[in-house]
Parts: structure tokens; C-alpha cells; sequence
């Protein structure tokens, strides 16, 4: 992956990223809670890098530690949404009196609109962390379900997993041994942009105000906060979006190179 410039700068990006978001208690200057009303729309300076917000919070600052919400909930929906939904794809893919249960629910989900989804679950169990990673995660169960399902499909009439059946393998085991493994490429590259969309799923309905707590720094937060302010102070709004934007199409063009790189018939996975 590597030897694709475009691939190594992605990656070269999201992991300045990632390290900032570790360490930005320690690289932030100031808390990014503090507010010195004098400093109100300050553009930037030595003081301030990126500027300060309408409150006279420091962006910079702010920028850091949004970056550790955003890359978080990303990696904890991706996981999340992953887990179940592999699961339950297996499942419906291998035991058939459960397929059509198992697939007629992720139809009804389907059948919702995400953002309307994940408004109705926030909105039942509060703007929390916790209900913002599920909240998330909800509409995105039935497409890795139903990839799941359908790499499970075609592996299991394969040679080798008739073998482990005739050879008396348990269920559990032949789904965890023979034929996750088996399906675990495409599904690594269908991780990478549910992160993606999840980044944005959380920036938007941060924006909405029912996302992330207005108090916590993210960048949804401050795309919304900035927004007044914008023909005023472009700043505020431009740092967040840039970061977002930067984040989002690195985890993609990872999430194709990798795609090429697990595909066989692809030329790029030469």
C-alpha cells in the first residue's frame, strides 16, 4: 500500500491525526473549555494559532481535542457496527430457519432514514457518548449484515467447509474458524468507510445539536457554533471543516487501496 503516493499520504495523514488526538492534552496550549471574553474572534496569531471562537475559546486547542471525539466514536461505531453485523450476517447466512428473520428486521431498518434512525434513538436515550455510538451504528447494521450474509453464502458450499461438516465441527466453530476468516478482507474494507461515515454522522448531528454535548469540543460542535460568526471570522468554521474533510478522505482512499490490495481480480492487488 505503501508504494501508491496517494495511499502513503493518506496514511501519513490520518496517523498525524490519530497522534494528535492522543496526545492533545498535552499539545493542547489551554483548556479547551476556557474562556477569555477579551480574546473574542481573535484571527490568528503567536498567541492564538488558528484563532479564537466567538467566546474567545482557543481553536487550536479545541481542534485537538475534537479530533480525539471524532476519530473515537469512528473507531468505536466501526467496531460496533462491525461486530454485530458480521454476526448476524453468519448467522443468517449459514442457519436458514434464522435467515429470514434475521434479514426481514435489517429490511425494517432499511426502510428508516438513517439521520431520521439516529435522531429517534438519541432522542429516546439522550445526547450520551454511548447512545451517540449506537445511535450511529443502528442504520448501519443491514449493509454489513447483508455483505456478511452473502460472503457467507458463497464460502459455505466450498470444499473445505464441507469437509469440517462431514468431519463433525460444531456450528460455532466452523462459522469462527473456516468461514470468518475467509470473509474477514471484505469486511476490513467495508470498516474503513463506515468509520468514515460515522465521522460524519456525528459531525452532522453534532450541527443538528443533538449529537455530542454542546460542551464537549468536536468538530460538529464547532461548525455549528462557528457558523454564526463565519462572514466574520471564516476561521472558526474553516479549521474543523478542513480537519473533518482531511479525515474523512484519508480513511477512503485507505478503504480503496485496501480493497484493491484484498481483491484478487483487481489490478492493484498485484
Amino acid at each position: 500500500m505503501l508504494r501508491d503516493p496517494l495511499t502513503a499520504a493518506a496514511i501519513s495523514v490520518l496517523t498525524c491525526l490519530v497522534l494528535l488526538a492522543i496526545f492533545a492534552p498535552w499539545l493542547a496550549p489551554v483548556d479547551p473549555t476556557f474562556v477569555d471574553a477579551t480574546v473574542r474572534l481573535k484571527p490568528p496569531s503567536a498567541e492564538h494559532w488558528l484563532g479564537t471562537d466567538r467566546v474567545g475559546r482557543d481553536i487550536f486547542s479545541r481542534a485537538l481535542h475534537g479530533a480525539r471525539v471524532s476519530l473515537s466514536i469512528g473507531a468505536l461505531v466501526a467496531i460496533a457496527a462491525l461486530s454485530i453485523g458480521t454476526a448476524l450476517g453468519l448467522v443468517a447466512g449459514y442457519v436458514r430457519f434464522l435467515d429470514g428473520v434475521i434479514m426481514r428486521v435489517m429490511d425494517g431498518l432499511m426502510a428508516i432514514p438513517a439521520v431520521l434512525l439516529g435522531v429517534a434513538a438519541l432522542m429516546a436515550f439522550g445526547s450520551t457518548p454511548q447512545a451517540l455510538v449506537f445511535a450511529i451504528a443502528l442504520p448501519m447494521l443491514p449493509e454489513i449484515a447483508r455483505l456478511s450474509r452473502s460472503l457467507t453464502m458463497s464460502i459455505r458450499g466450498e470444499p473445505f467447509v464441507e469437509a469440517s461438516v462431514m468431519a463433525g465441527t460444531r456450528t460455532p466453530v466452523l462459522l469462527l474458524r473456516h468461514i470468518l476468516p475467509n470473509a474477514a478482507a471484505s469486511l476490513i474494507v467495508l470498516a474503513s468507510y463506515v468509520c468514515a461515515s460515522a465521522i460524519i454522522a456525528e459531525a452532522v448531528l453534532s450541527f443538528l445539536g443533538i449529537g455530542t454535548p454542546p460542551e464537549l469540543a468536536s468538530w460538529g460542535n464547532m461548525i455549528a457554533e462557528g457558523r454564526s460568526s463565519f462572514q466574520r471570522a471564516p476561521w472558526v468554521v474553516f479549521v474543523p471543516s478542513v480537519l473533518l474533510g482531511l479525515t474523512v478522505l484519508s480513511i477512503n482512499l485507505i478503504g480503496d487501496r485496501l480493497r484493491d490490495v484484498t481483491d484478487p481480480l483487481s489490478l492493484g492487488g498485484r
